[in-house]
């Protein structure tokens, strides 16, 4: 197995397994938090400082460990993927079945199954207990076409009886591989070995069967949860996302269900019923949702801020499309590159350049690597582009 091209040092730090909890930063000055390498981890994209970030924490956490497996995944180096999940089956806590299926996870994470399951195999081996809950891991670490197969043939080799997660897995994985009437297969077997049907899964599945047009089935499921009970604010979202389609009358009916119900629509709902307006053409009433989310108890996210910057622009109001710019910075929810592009393209328009140049270098600065040049790029078609390249060093006429 190939080994990281660290220092021993930095390896003994990277790969340590300790369970002591007397390694603080008062003892190991460069050691940080899990929080503040959390923090760290998800800003940074390049896998080499990942891996240093992670190196500075004395006692990783699963977050942690998966953000580095990440950026590490994103650069196809996976041998370093490998060395770092593997030293975990050194710490004590291996003959923990949570502990144990954290690795699983992370390696199916990494797109890694055939590590996973080989780490789901050793669990004798290494004196941890196996249930239906590491099984569950392991079929979260599947692609979704080897679902079925692992599901079946490791559920008859180890003895387990699937519970209402295993089988949850199982229908999503048809219904993202095309095949709900599969799906609803599944669920006649749960229905039959007495195995609840939890909303989440009855949710993917009418998902499914609407997207692939088969809307009788799907009104079907819609039914049978509302029978029993389960429809809740997901379900009516995922129902709403298929209504926002057509006349803002149709997204409101089921609003006004969900607050019959007691339920809260959330920040999805009305994002759907924003872009509703904002399709139909009503961009006055799309303003109007948008300027009620804190009336109605929610947190604007990132998808509310890029649509309706979008189709401010679309409708040529730029100045309250860079007003709902400032606000997202407010909560640090920087919208998408095409709305801020869009935005910036405008205001160029109108001559507003220092409002073009704020959106510019907010934009480079906390934009993901991948779209960095493409904001230099725009700001060199504008002319505005500010960054000089150095001038070349000047050569000593002194003599030595």
């Amino acid at each position: 197995m190939k080994t990281l091209k660290i220092s021993p040092i930095r390896h003994v730090r990277l790969f340590s397994t300790s369970n002591t909890t007397t390694t603080t930063s008062t003892t190991n000055p460069s050691s940080i938090s899990n929080r503040v390498a959390r923090s760290e981890l998800e800003r940074e994209f390049d896998p080499d400082k990942a891996l240093s970030i992670y190196s500075s924490v004395s006692d990783h956490s699963n977050r942690t460990r998966d953000l580095t497996i990440k950026r590490l995944a994103k650069s196809h180096r996976f041998s370093e993927i490998e060395t770092l999940i593997e030293s975990q089956k050194e710490s004590p806590k291996i003959t923990e079945e949570a502990f144990l299926s954290t690795l699983i996870r992370s390696y199916g994470r990494a797109g890694m199954f055939d590590h996973a399951l080989r780490t789901f195999d050793q669990m004798e081996e290494l004196g941890t207990p196996r249930s239906v809950f590491s099984f569950n891991s392991l079929l979260l670490a599947c692609k979704v076409d080897q679902v079925p197969k692992v599901f079946n043939e490791i559920s008859e080799k180890y003895k387990i009886s699937p519970d209402k997660i295993s089988y949850g897995i199982l229908v999503k994985s048809y219904c993202e591989s095309g095949s709900p009437e599969s799906a609803l297969t599944v669920l006649k077997e749960m229905e039959e070995k007495n195995v609840e049907i939890t909303a989440i899964t009855y949710t993917v599945l009418f998902d499914a069967l609407y997207k692939k047009g088969n809307i009788e089935e799907g009104d079907k499921i819609w039914k049978e949860m509302a029978e029993k009970g389960l429809l809740d604010v997901t379900a009516f979202n995922v129902k709403i996302m298929r209504a926002h389609l057509g006349s803002p009358k149709d997204v409101l009916l089921l609003i006004d269900e969900m607050k019959l119900l007691g339920l809260n629509p959330d920040a999805i709902t009305y994002n759907n019923l924003l872009i509703c307006y904002c399709n139909n053409d009503l961009i006055e009433e799309a303003k109007k949702v948008y300027e009620s989310f804190e009336e109605n108890k929610c947190v604007p996210n990132v998808a509310t801020f890029t649509n309706i910057i979008y189709h401010l622009c679309k409708n040529g109001d730029f100045d309250k499309g860079f007003e709902v710019f400032e606000d997202s910075l407010k909560r640090d929810k920087l919208p998408k590159f095409t709305s801020m592009k869009y935005l910036v393209q405008g205001l160029f328009e109108k001559s507003k350049l220092e409002e073009v140049k704020k959106v510019i270098s907010i934009a480079k600065k906390k934009s993901p690597p991948i779209f960095v040049n493409g904001w230099k790029k725009i700001e060199r078609d504008l002319g505005l582009n500010v960054e000089k390249e150095p001038a070349p060093e000047e050569t000593s006429s002194v003599p030595a």
